[in-house]
């Protein structure tokens, strides 16, 4: 009797993963497209709609009938409408009828989807009743609509449906864009009602912290819309469902879907085997999640679903986009790399494709392609020096020059270049704190400060000190095997001898792209990245729900804008004009402006991903969102840094805070009786008295 192999689709199917290939779009009601996961990944919105679909079923009086699901590609909007369609069937007792005649709609014959799909749902149901469904899946789609505009019909499609009586449950995947044209469009035009309830809609879907509720909007109770890119897909639900990044990662990195560790074509030596190796561990797997959501709290942009299915396929398949699908698996192209570094091994003449090849299998482990990026004008620059020294023969030292060459190039997956760009930057391992200890194994903790030091002695010190703790792979110890080589060759005198000053710089790279490489490696895998610890305690304040953080922030933010017990409001200039000299300033100083966290409504809404202070009191109060670079600017000014250090974007949202200020309170009544007014360099002050004003003290010579 024949043994049934085991079917192994990854990796090679992580490549259908990419936004760019089969993976990334989702068709209603087209099995064959767009879902990467093979199931739908539980969210806060889903389980909303879960409910909408049961109170519809039911007939529960005041269900919204008008659903708007706002976002951009990739955040999930077709897969959520064709599960609440499931859902909703079950709810009608349609018996599969309902989802029967959406598919047939949503895939005509030979024709083009229509914009809108509309089905006498009440017909289908049991018992029948008056119900009739319009679905919108794309509302930037104008099929069918010679003439009109996305925002006309989208206008035209609202006031169908908010007419009085009218019993139609109105579906609609619209972007921000859209939402913005047609709300443009009913100004224009006219359109009172419209303009109304496309305010209030914009409105609710904003990051503002005055945002009304969304679900039922505001003053519509007829009206739901959910703002789907506002939500993490890093944090768990509000049912106390799995973290939905983690849910993708664990599908990823099923053991029964990969082949046995070292049974693939590339052997042990694998990269995508040996990162999937990596991440299925449960302190590699919160690693790294943890450093997704730093990103996001970081950069202020959020994970989409496809954006998490494309950064599945590069760190776990690669990034293939010149090659066919069926050119072979990953595990394949690893192979014929292993066996092209065979040729450098045997100190064959160095070809690039040869002598770069154990570069890029370290590059393809899911540490080194998160961090990636060298510096782009140090391999031009080696190849110059390589030259100078006669070392166009050494396969590791060419080896080396052509991998940094190459990354001048772009090189990452266009669908996530932007992510994977600015993740390396804002949390690049390779330059975090060297003072921090970093606990590797149980037994073992590294101070990064020893490391460099050691690398910056030579390669084979710093290997030495690493080896020993068996955290780094094997693809890792060979190359800096051959790092160290070069870099002991470097020293020999007959090699320094005519060019020691090149001779030196090449040595310095080399170990430094070591170190640098240790460096990643060990903090991709603990969370040890840049500014990890500003990191953490950002993460605390905008996920404590008790504001114990935000208000020790708020006390250190009103600390720099203003002046002691004073604020400062300058009369002379306006916003983004520069100061004129001393003597012909004139400054209004009043009472110090206090800052304290501002409350903001999670009623019907998803939770704010942003949390705000309010600056000031009564009507010239002010409202600024805390964002990563001002907390870090608070941070880094309570350990000792100058305020005249702070980062320019600081800076400027401090001073517009102050002159969004300053326009209110030199109007306020309230205010002026008991303000100063500053002239020339500070040493004539008056002050406000009921006949006009009046010299209050003077200081030095006039």
């Amino acid at each position: 009797m024949e043994e049934i192999g085991t079917y192994t689709p990854f990796p090679a199917q992580l490549l259908n993963w990419a936004g760019n290939r089969s993976g990334g779009v989702r068709r209603l009601f087209d099995e064959n497209s767009g879902r990467p996961g093979e199931s739908v990944f539980k969210t806060n919105l889903l389980s909303r709609l879960q409910r909408w679909a049961t109170d519809i079923g039911s007939g529960a009086p005041g269900t919204a009938r008008i659903l708007l699901l706002v976002g951009g590609p990739g955040n999930g909007k077709t897969e959520a409408i064709e599960t609440t369609m499931g859902w909703l069937d079950a709810a009608l007792e349609c018996d599969g009828r309902l989802l029967a005649d959406l598919k047939v709609q949503f895939r005509p014959e030979g024709e083009k989807v229509p914009r809108r799909i509309v089905v006498d749902a009440g017909a289908l149901a049991h018992p029948a009743r008056s119900l009739r469904l319009s679905i919108v899946q794309d509302a930037t789609v104008v099929a069918g609509m010679v003439g009109r505009t996305p925002a006309s019909l989208l206008q035209a499609e609202l006031a169908a449906a908010m007419q009085p009586g009218s019993s139609e449950v109105y579906l609609c995947c619209v972007n921000r864009g859209v939402l913005d044209d047609a709300l443009i469009e009913a100004i224009e035009g006219g359109a009172e009602d419209g303009r109304k309830l496309l305010e209030r809609i914009s409105q609710a879907v904003s990051l503002s912290p005055d945002a009304p509720a969304c679900w039922p909007l505001d003053d519509y109770a007829d009206v739901a819309v959910w703002p789907m890119d506002m939500e993490s897909l890093l944090i768990g639900t509000e049912d106390g469902g799995l973290v939905p990044a983690l849910e993708i990662f664990r599908r990823a990195m099923d053991e029964k879907s990969w082949p046995a560790a070292g049974s693939c074509e590339a052997g042990s030596k694998c990269p995508f085997c040996c990162s999937r190796g990596l991440l299925a561990r449960d302190r590699q797997e919160v690693a790294f999640l943890q450093m997704l959501r730093w990103f996001e709290i970081g950069s202020g942009k959020r994970w989409s679903f496809r954006d998490l299915f494309s950064l599945v396929s590069y760190l776990l398949a690669g990034h293939r986009e010149d090659l066919p699908l069926d050119e072979g698996s990953p595990c394949s192209s690893a192979a014929k790399l292993i066996r092209l570094d065979e040729d450098a091994q045997r100190n064959a003449r160095p070809r690039r494709e040869s002598s770069t090849a154990i570069f890029r299998l370290v590059a393809s482990q899911y540490q080194h392609a998160l961090f990636h990026s060298w510096d782009k004008g140090a391999g031009p620059a080696l190849l110059r020096d390589l030259a100078e020294l006669g070392l166009k023969e050494n396969n590791t030292a060419m080896g080396l020059a052509w991998f940094l060459v190459s990354r001048r190039s772009p090189y990452l997956p266009a669908m996530i270049s932007g992510l994977v760009e600015g993740f390396d930057q804002l949390l690049d391992p390779a330059v975090a704190d060297p003072d921090k200890e970093v606990v590797v194994t149980r037994n073992t903790t590294y101070l990064l400060r020893d490391l460099d030091t050691r690398f910056s002695r030579s390669v084979v010190e710093g290997l030495d000190h690493v080896r020993k703790s068996r955290v780094l792979s094997a693809l890792e110890i060979d190359l800096l095997s051959r790092l160290a080589e070069l870099d002991a060759f470097l020293s020999k005198q007959q090699v320094r001898r005519k060019k020691p000053a090149v001779a030196t710089r090449v040595q310095r790279l080399v170990r430094d792209f070591a170190c640098r490489l240790v460096r990643r490696s060990i903090g991709a895998r603990t969370a040890t990245v840049r500014d990890a610890q500003i990191f953490r305690d950002f993460q605390l304040v905008v996920d404590d729900e008790g504001e114990d953080g935000l208000f020790d922030v708020a006390r250190q933010v009103e600390r720099l804008l203003n002046k002691g017990q004073d604020f400062e409001v300058s009369l002379t200039t306006t916003f983004g004009q520069p100061m004129p000299p001393a003597t012909r300033r004139a400054t209004l100083v009043v009472q110090r402006r206090h800052v304290q966290p501002a409350r903001t409504a999670d009623d019907g809404r998803p939770r704010s991903p942003l949390r705000f202070l309010e600056v000031g009191e009564g009507s010239s109060a002010q409202k600024i969102a805390l964002t990563y670079e001002l907390f870090k600017a608070v941070e880094e000014i309570e350990r000792g840094m100058s305020v005249a250090s702070l980062p320019r974007s600081v800076l400027a949202l401090l001073d517009t805070t102050s002159a969004r200020l300053g326009g209110p309170i030199v109007r306020d009544p309230v205010v002026l009786p008991r303000a100063e007014m500053k002239l020339g360099s500070g040493e004539i002050t008056v002050q406000q008295r009921r006949q006009g004003f009046g010299l209050l003290r003077e200081t030095g010579q006039r």
